[in-house]
């Protein structure tokens, strides 16, 4: 049995746009709320010191089968939320280190892309924290990406065998530790995984579900999942 230091958070935010249907509102406008809520949760977690904090913004999925116009939207959000993180205090007085995960270069706007590298390149040097924010992204991808890097890599003759080291060094979150808590919101009645969320880096994780919509998911809200975390035996099989 292993004591519970809770080094990486993952957050799939679940329910913005049930969090405005219940209010009569236009989809995304919850994603609106969801932006602010954002927010405070990576306060919050560098106020408890958490090492690793990382979150599902959209999937592949999201951005590719909604309707033009709440795409458009969202993309609109992400410009407005990087381009304020571009000039964060508390991301560089903190140290925290941001990247981003996905297919976005694929699909972003090209000014987008460009504020994106930016914050990448502005804190690269830092080493205390660590914010990844999963943009276009699936796990699926991810798993595909790293199949194709490795059977390159063994047919040019530069690796001989495979195993864990390997595999870990080729996907996208190769500098990211393992996932210690995976919390997700709005999960009513049906709390699931989805298009195979870090799936390397997520086998011993533990699971945080909670029917609150991610808009109100406050950070009263995060530390008391870090809290159950905590509370609990990690045997990981033993």
């Amino acid at each position: 049995m292993e004591n519970n230091i809770c080094k990486h958070v993952a957050v799939i935010p679940d329910g913005n746009r049930r969090w405005a249907k219940k209010r009569g509102l236009l989809p995304w406008i919850g994603h609106q709320e969801g932006a602010k809520t954002l927010t405070k949760l990576l306060e919050k977690a560098l106020e408890m010191d958490l090492q690793c904090f990382t979150v599902w913004c959209a999937s592949w999925d999201n951005l590719t089968k909604r309707s033009e116009q709440e795409v458009s939207f969202l993309l609109k959000i992400f410009d407005e939320f990087f381009r304020k993180a571009l000039d964060n205090k508390q991301i560089h007085e903190n140290e925290v280190r941001v990247n981003f995960l996905g297919r976005w270069r694929e699909i972003f706007p090209k000014a987008t892309q460009e504020i994106m590298e930016k914050i990448i390149e502005k804190t690269g040097n830092y080493n205390k924290h660590f914010l990844t924010v999963m943009v276009a992204y699936n796990g699926t991808d991810e798993m595909e990406d790293c199949v194709k890097k490795i059977a390159e890599q063994y047919k040019e003759g530069k690796i001989s065998k495979i195993d864990g080291g390997v595999i870990k060094q080729n996907l996208w979150s190769k500098n990211l530790p393992p996932v210690d808590l995976i919390i997700r919101t709005g999960s009513g009645e049906d709390p699931h995984n989805s298009a195979g969320f870090m799936m390397w880096d997520s086998a011993y994780s533990q699971l945080y579900f909670t029917d609150i919509t991610f808009p109100d998911f406050g950070p009263e809200k995060l530390e008391e999942a870090i809290n159950d975390f905590n509370d609990r035996e990690r045997r990981k099989g033993a």
